[in-house]
């Protein structure tokens, strides 16, 4: 689990000068081939890493995709006994320079599951019928196949289509999945996309807000289908229920509604998503379209949010009401699904000095997700959690980026010992960093050195390229202050080149925090 701790203190101030980006130039890109002999090339290549666990199976290159750096990515389809798995892809990922991974999305052996059905696609489509609701119009169908998504143990089922009208007048394609063995209605979605919506929100801290949202019978729900594989919020204080509403306008803008809070964690999950794909081509969080979720109103006066790996998932308390109100800032959202890039990514074990650079990571992209919203409800800063304080509590965050000291706890430079603090507080190293790298030591807010020396910023959409790119390629999971000195720097020639003025920046900055 990584949590999101809260600490007290001081001024709230917002970037104003430094913004800016310079000396911009192409970064590493991908491509998909379309050569045929290029594609075998490369699926050869790919097939040779998976080891098949049942003769029967069977592998389909969908896309293979080649980055500049050399690294492919195959994705195939898969079929057991001739029948499609259902959740079946994978991923193999043959990088250039390091180890071979594949990423499958169900179970990566199948072996020993019946393909023999009870009953037949007639039958089949009877009992599906029960789960449609509205007017049935046009054809059905039913095909065979192997359920193997994540949500349950994989199982032999009918896939049956039936196309309607829904009662809201929406067009409707409803696949059912029936179990071929016991008849159990396994899951449904509707395949008419367009029934994504886009609601209005209004959010706790940001205003009225466009959020998606997913039209189902009866009115509307917290869930948008349209990027990566889907994301939704639910309630954790009502046994996890997904939010309804019958207008699709959510909240009031108050913790009266219970709604509001859920309003900001589902903007907040969006704009993170938004900023990944938009940005870094990214494909959610785990970079092959898996978002998680959010949970709100967690616990009691809970004063704190956190990112658990094994949900995949953010989950957000309400704050006490004297010191925090609900932990849903756009920040925290940013910081808390970045959790999920990392651990899909470098891997940072979470203590000493990679625990701090975990945590940093967090703390950087959290605020260039901040910054990539632009919503005049919350603008772009270098500081993190600044509006879940009560008014009492005006002026104080959880980070200050440009001056990590002033929380009274982190550190604004590096030294030996180090690795032996909370890793909250450690990573005071690299938010200064980050910060002298993106605006500079002369930006407003001033960002003192450790070394007395003046550090010119290169703006905050290189400094995230360079970092996010020694996070996705040469961060491992035990880098510490050195490596990643030079894991930066290893970036910025990747991107930039070794006698650009990033690489300069980079250095510049390591060593204004004491890394050198």
């Amino acid at each position: 689990m990584k949590r999101f701790l809260p600490t007290a203190v001081a001024t709230l101030a917002l970037c104003a000068v430094g913004c800016g980006d310079a000396n911009e130039a192409p970064v590493n890109t991908s491509r998909e081939l379309t050569d045929s002999a290029e594609q075998t090339a490369v699926v050869s290549r790919a097939m040779k890493l998976v080891a098949k666990a049942d003769a029967s199976e069977k592998l389909t290159a969908r896309t293979v995709i080649v980055d500049d750096n050399g690294s492919e990515h195959v994705r195939f389809d898969r079929t057991l006994g001739g029948l499609r798995v259902l959740g079946g892809d994978l991923v193999v990922h043959n990088h250039a320079g390091r180890a071979s991974e594949v990423d499958f999305a169900a179970p990566s052996t199948l072996r020993g599951l019946p393909t023999m059905p009870s009953f037949d696609a007639a039958a089949a489509t009877v009992l599906a019928e029960a789960a449609f609701v509205g007017q049935r119009s046009g054809p059905s169908s039913a095909e065979l196949i192997i359920d193997a998504r994540a949500e349950r143990a994989p199982g032999l089922a009918y896939e049956v289509v039936l196309e309607g009208i829904k009662p809201d007048q929406t067009p409707s394609e409803l696949h059912v999945l029936v179990d071929a063995r016991t008849g159990e209605l396994r899951g449904s979605w509707d395949g008419v996309h367009t029934t994504a919506a886009t609601g209005s929100g209004k959010s706790l801290y940001l205003g009225t807000v466009s959020i998606g949202t997913n039209s189902i019978s009866g009115g509307y729900e917290m869930r948008d289908v349209t990027r990566g594989s889907g994301f939704y919020t639910v309630d954790a204080g009502r046994s996890n229920a997904i939010f309804t509403d019958a207008d699709n306008v959510w909240g009031n803008g108050t913790n009266s509604d219970r709604a509001s809070a859920a309003v900001d964690a589902h903007y907040g999950q969006q704009m993170t998503y938004d900023y990944y794909k938009n940005v870094h081509g990214r494909n959610g969080i785990d970079g092959a379209g898996r978002t998680g979720y959010s949970k709100v109103h967690y616990g009691t006066s809970y004063n704190n949010a956190f990112w658990t790996d094994s949900c995949f998932c953010m989950t957000y308390g309400d704050g006490d009401g004297s010191t925090f109100t609900p932990l849903v800032a756009l920040d925290v959202a940013g910081h808390e699904m970045t959790h999920g890039v990392t651990s899909r990514t470098a891997g940072l074990v979470y203590s000493g000095e990679s625990g701090g650079l975990n945590e940093a990571t967090s703390d950087i992209f959290g605020s260039l997700v901040e910054y990539y919203a632009a919503n005049a409800g919350d603008p772009g800063d270098f500081l993190i959690g600044e509006r879940i304080y009560t008014p009492s509590r005006s002026g104080d965050a959880l980070r200050y980026m440009y001056k990590p000291s002033l929380d009274g706890a982190s550190k604004d430079c590096w030294y030996s010992g180090i690795g032996s603090i909370d890793v909250h507080y450690s990573s005071g190293v690299a938010n200064h960093f980050f910060y002298l790298l993106a605006q500079g030591s002369a930006a407003t807010p001033a960002s003192p050195t450790c070394n007395g020396t003046a550090v010119t910023g290169i703006g905050r959409d290189a400094a995230g390229k360079i970092w996010y790119r020694a996070l996705t390629v040469y961060f491992t999971s035990s880098t510490n202050y050195a490596a990643a000195r030079t894991a930066t720097l290893k970036a910025a020639t990747d991107l930039y080149g070794s006698t650009s003025t990033q690489y300069k920046a980079v250095a510049a900055a390591w060593s204004a925090v004491s890394v050198n």
